[in-house]
Formats: C-alpha cells, sequence, structure tokens
C-alpha cells in the first residue's frame, strides 16, 4: 500500500507492506486524515519532541532516523478484523478512531512512532476498543476533524468555564479555532479571540467569536474593565477594604455575611483565557495582561523552555491550567456533536491533497493566511491543497 513516510526531516511517498493486525486490533480504509501541527513540528523536531516525552514517561516516539508515517486525525472505514476482536462494527462500517494502539505492555500514539504508522497511508491498523462509529451520515471531512475538537473540547471542559463567563482566546491557529468553536457550543455568551492574521480572525468569528482583536491594533487585554473586572492590585486591596466597611454598616457580625456570600458563590468577576498559541514568551504576556484572579488555560504546546515571572501571577492571584488530549468518552461526545449539528467547523478546512500532496501541504501551512486545516484523502491524485 501507498503512504507518506517521513525520515531524516524528508517526505516521500513510499510502497509499504499491509498492516499485521494483533490482537484487539482492525483494519480501516483512510477516507480523510487532517495534518496536525504537531506533524509539522516533530518533522523539524523529532529528537527534541522524544526527548520531552521520555522525561515524561513516554518512549515510544521515534526519532529522526526512523521511519515514520504521521498521521492521527482520522476518519475512515472498516475493512477486516484481527484475532480476539468482538466484530461489532461490520465491513464498510464509518468509523472514527482514538489514535492509540496496544502493542504488547506498551500504549503507542499512532502517528507518533514508528512501530505504529498513522493514516498518512491507504490504510492503517487501529484499536477496535478506540473505534466510534460515525453516526447520522456524518461526511468523512467532517468525522475526521473529531480529534482536533476533541482537543478543544477537553479544553472547555477543564477551564469550568459558564455560559456568563467571559472567554478570551490567545491565538486562532487550529487549536484556537477549536477551542472556540467548542466554546460556542458549551452556549458562552461573550468569547474574544485575538489574533495578528485577518483570515484567522475570519474564521474566529465563523467559528462562534464575538468579538475579534488584531493585537497588532489593539490589546486582547486593554478592556477590563467593561466586563466589571478587576485590573490591578489597587483594585483588588479596594475590594477588600471596601467591601469589609459596607459589611460592618450592617446589623449583623460582618464576617458572618461573609461567609455566607461566600457561600453562595458571589465572588469578583474574572475571565478565561486560553493561551493557544505555545510559542515561548506568550505565556508571560497573557500573565502581565491578565486582571485580577484571572483562570489561564494553557492549551497551545511550547515545546522551548519559557521563562515566566511567578511573583505577577502571585500578585494577581492568577490560576494557571494546563491541558492536554480527550478522554475516549470526550472523543466520542464529540463526535456526536459533530454529527448533531451542535459543532459547526467546516470552514475549518482549507484544503485537501492526495499522498503525493502532502509535503506541498506541510509548506502551505506555514502561511496563516492561506490554510489552517488541510486534509489528506489517499484516493485523490491532488498534489496541492484545493
Amino acid at each position: 500500500m501507498k503512504a507518506v513516510v517521513c525520515k531524516d526531516k524528508q517526505l516521500s511517498v513510499t510502497e509499504l507492506p499491509e498492516p499485521v493486525l494483533e490482537e484487539g486490533q482492525t483494519l480501516v480504509k483512510v477516507l480523510r486524515c487532517g495534518i496536525c501541527g504537531s506533524d509539522l513540528h516533530v518533522r523539524q523536531h523529532c529528537d527534541h519532541w522524544g526527548a520531552l516525552a521520555a522525561r515524561s514517561g513516554y518512549r515510544q516516539l521515534t526519532s529522526s532516523s526512523q521511519p515514520v508515517v504521521f498521521g492521527h486525525e482520522f476518519s475512515g472505514e472498516v475493512l477486516e478484523h484481527g484475532p480476539k476482536t468482538t466484530g461489532k462494527l461490520k465491513a464498510g462500517a464509518r468509523v472514527a478512531v482514538v489514535p492509540v494502539i496496544r502493542r504488547g505492555a506498551d500504549i503507542d500514539l499512532i502517528g507518533l512512532s514508528a512501530r505504529s504508522p498513522g493514516a498518512y497511508a491507504e490504510r492503517i491498523a487501529v484499536q477496535e476498543s478506540m473505534m466510534v462509529p460515525v453516526p447520522n451520515g456524518l461526511k468523512p471531512e467532517t468525522a475526521a476533524l473529531t480529534e482536533p475538537m476533541a482537543v478543544g473540547w477537553h479544553a472547555v471542559r477543564k477551564s469550568e468555564i459558564k455560559k456568563g463567563e467571559v472567554a478570551v482566546v490567545i491565538g486562532c491557529g487550529p487549536v484556537g479555532l477549536a477551542v472556540i468553536c467548542m466554546l460556542a457550543a458549551r452556549g458562552v455568551r461573550t468569547i474574544v479571540a485575538s489574533d495578528f492574521s485577518p483570515a484567522r480572525r475570519s474564521l474566529a468569528k465563523a467559528c462562534g467569536a464575538h468579538v475579534v482583536i488584531d493585537p497588532a491594533q489593539e490589546s486582547p487585554y486593554a478592556s477590563w474593565e467593561q466586563y466589571g473586572f478587576i485590573a490591578d492590585v489597587p483594585g483588588l486591596l479596594e475590594l477588600s477594604v471596601g467591601t469589609r466597611e459596607k459589611l460592618g454598616k450592617l446589623p449583623l457580625p460582618w464576617w458572618q455575611v461573609w461567609r455566607i456570600a461566600e457561600a453562595a458563590g458571589l465572588q469578583p468577576k474574572r475571565p478565561v483565557i486560553f493561551e493557544c498559541v505555545g510559542v515561548p514568551g506568550v505565556l508571560q504576556q497573557v500573565i502581565d495582561g491578565a486582571p485580577e484572579m484571572a483562570r489561564i488555560v494553557v492549551v497551545g504546546v511550547c515545546m522551548q523552555p519559557d521563562t515566566i515571572e511567578p511573583s505577577i501571577a502571585i500578585n494577581k492571584e492568577v490560576e494557571l491550567r494546563f491541558v492536554l488530549g480527550y478522554s475516549p468518552l470526550e472523543f466520542r461526545d464529540t463526535l456526536h456533536m459533530l454529527a448533531e449539528g451542535k459543532v459547526r467547523c467546516e470552514g475549518l478546512v482549507t484544503g485537501e491533497v492526495g499522498l503525493a500532496g502532502v509535503g506541498a501541504a506541510f509548506d502551505a501551512l506555514r502561511d496563516p493566511n492561506r490554510h489552517a486545516k488541510i486534509l489528506v484523502d489517499p484516493a485523490s491524485a491532488a498534489a496541492q491543497p484545493a
């Protein structure tokens, strides 16, 4: 079968042996596969990423000298089942797949391991238990977006944002756009999105952002007062002292009233800020710009060492949360939200190529004003994103 192999940073269409199914595995025909930003990064910095993963205990990432088939955002069609599978999904069934697979005592990330090829290929071996049937006749192009949308859904759930709170999304690449889609699906009524790219600001609007900002013209942190946030330490001190003074005028003990207010959930307003850039220096910029008691959810994956000033975050009592991936349940729920029309993200797909066009697609994705998400169709002969 044909597949796109990356070795020593070079991409090439190669003939590979058919996948050999192990226990619990199913053979799937790839219908569509998204090109992820992590694929772009691993191509250039595979050894570095592998070393970082090893420090977290995961040692199955390939090295740049090993051939690897990328592709972990995919939809497909069931072809046949391997040994010790249930066979509940018959041949011909359309599926989206959580991209992990058992290899003996290990669990590999599909498309990021030399021994577990990804979906830049005509066919792929997957873990049967990780397949989710595609409902409602959802197009394979949209079903392939389940994986990146699940990343956004996980981030939104972990943020614990409420509908009446203000969400601020810094960076409107595929990750930021997924977060915006899922914030909109959750019903958040104020979504602010910031990006330098006019094209990505337009996509952010289409995905559900209510306010879009060009940070070259205005700061996404310049309007905290209009939302009722406390902008700085003097404002927090005024709230604290002023509240104590006002409660002291009541006929009840002030501390009892304070406790009742806290138990009722009364607290200063604050935004939930999603950092979706993943470039050194951006997290500190967010901390500098955040109002008092903001919650910052770090979704963008920064691969380089970064520096923050903890004292600034401490002075503001900023809360930092780091998120990664999703659970199988979040993946399943995301697919169903797509199929039921609760999440509208088709506009993220800005191009499609065949296997012969993967290299050109990688090049095209360097320009944020041209493309957001390019899909690979192994049955297509397209050599340029169209």
